[in-house]
C-alpha cells in the first residue's frame, strides 16, 4: 500500500531523508519513530503527495501509483501534525464540507462525530473548542473517507484522554477493514500496544525496522533496577556484578542495567551473596537512549 524506494528528500544544502526503503502492506500499522528532527514529517508528506521526492520514488495504493498523482490522493488521508479549522464554523459544519468536497454520503459525519466523541459538540463554533477537541475534529475529519491509507502525524501529541480512546477505536476500525495506517511520533506512550512495526528515523535515515515484540525487548534491555538491600551494596557488588557487569553500589542501593531474563538471575546473586531485598523499582528506558544506541 505504501513502498519508499530510495526516497530522499533535500531542502536545499539540508538532507531531510536520506534513501529511505520501506514498504508497508495493506492491513498494517506501522509507527515511525524518531526525535523531533528525525525527518518524520518529511516522510509522511511525501506519502501525501505534498512533497516530490528529490531523488527515489514514493508509491501508494493499490494498484499502486506515484504519491503525487490525482489518482494516489483519492486512496488516502491525511492528518497534519497541527490541524486548525475556522472558527467560524461548528464542528459539524466542518465535517460537512470536508464530506462534501470528498462525495461522502452525508450519514458519514453522524458515524465519525460519534467515534471523536464530538456527537454533544458538534453544533458548537470551533472557536469554543479546546486543543484536544480540536484534534478530535481532526481525526473525525481523516477518518470520513474511510480510504484505503491513512496517514497521521503525531496524531496522539495534543490528545485528551477521550481523543486518545478515538485513536485507538479508529486504529481498530481500520485494522478489521484490512486497511492501512502509518503514523508518526516522538515517544511511545500508549502507542507501542497498536503497531504491528515499528521503524526509526534518526537524522533522516531509517536505522531500523523491528515488530512491536522486537521493540519491547530491545527497550528491556536498558531498563534500570533499582534494589535497596540491608547492608553497604558494595559488600555484595562482586556477586552482582557476575551476571549484571555494569552494576554499580551507592549506599545501600543497588542500580543494574538488566534484560527481562537477566532479572531472576540478579535477584538469585543478592540473595546468595547473603542480602535480603527491602525494595526494588525499575526505571523504564526511553526512546533517547534506543536512538544513541543505533547510531553509535
Amino acid at each position: 500500500m505504501i513502498r519508499y524506494q530510495g526516497f530522499t528528500k533535500r531542502f536545499g544544502a539540508i538532507t531531510a531523508v536520506d534513501s529511505l526503503s520501506l514498504e508497508i502492506g495493506r492491513g498494517e500499522i506501522v509507527a515511525l519513530l524518531g526525535p523531533n528532527g528525525s525527518g518524520k514529517t518529511t516522510t509522511l508528506k511525501a506519502a501525501a503527495g505534498l512533497l516530490a521526492p528529490t531523488d527515489g520514488t514514493v508509491v501508494v495504493g493499490d494498484p499502486p501509483r506515484p504519491s503525487t498523482a490525482a489518482g494516489a490522493r483519492r486512496a488516502i488521508s491525511f492528518l497534519p501534525q497541527r490541524v486548525s479549522f475556522p472558527d467560524s464554523l461548528t464542528g459539524r459544519e466542518v465535517l460537512d464540507f470536508y464530506r462534501r468536497l470528498r462525495g461522502i454520503d452525508a450519514g458519514r459525519s453522524d458515524a465519525v462525530l460519534r467515534f471523536a466523541s464530538l456527537n454533544g459538540a458538534s453544533n458548537r463554533l470551533v472557536g469554543t473548542y479546546s486543543g484536544g477537541m480540536t484534534q478530535r475534529l481532526g481525526l473525525a475529519v481523516a477518518a470520513l473517507p474511510q480510504a484505503e491509507v491513512l496517514l497521521l502525524d503525531e496524531p496522539t501529541a495534543a490528545l485528551d484522554p477521550d481523543g486518545l480512546c478515538a485513536f485507538y477505536g479508529l486504529a481498530v476500525e481500520i485494522r478489521k477493514d484490512n486497511r492501512t495506517v502509518f503514523f508518526t511520533s516522538h515517544h511511545l506512550g500508549d502507542v507501542e500496544q497498536l503497531a504491528d512495526r515499528f521503524g526509526i528515523l534518526v537524522a533522516g535515515k531509517l536505522v531500523a525496522l523491528m515488530t512491536a515484540r522486537e521493540l519491547a525487548e530491545r527497550l528491556g534491555q536498558h531498563a534500570i533496577m533499582r534494589l535497596a538491600v540491608d547492608r553497604d551494596a558494595a559488600s555484595i557488588l562482586g556477586a552482582v556484578r557476575m551476571v549484571a557487569p555494569h552494576a554499580v553500589a551507592i549506599g545501600n542501593e543497588l542500580r543494574v542495567q538488566a534484560a527481562p531474563p537477566s532479572r531472576v538471575a540478579v535477584l538469585d546473586a543478592i540473595r546468595g551473596a547473603g542480602a535480603e531485598i527491602q525494595s526494588l523499582a525499575t526505571e523504564e528506558p526511553r526512546l533517547e537512549s534506543l536512538y544513541k544506541e543505533l547510531v553509535s
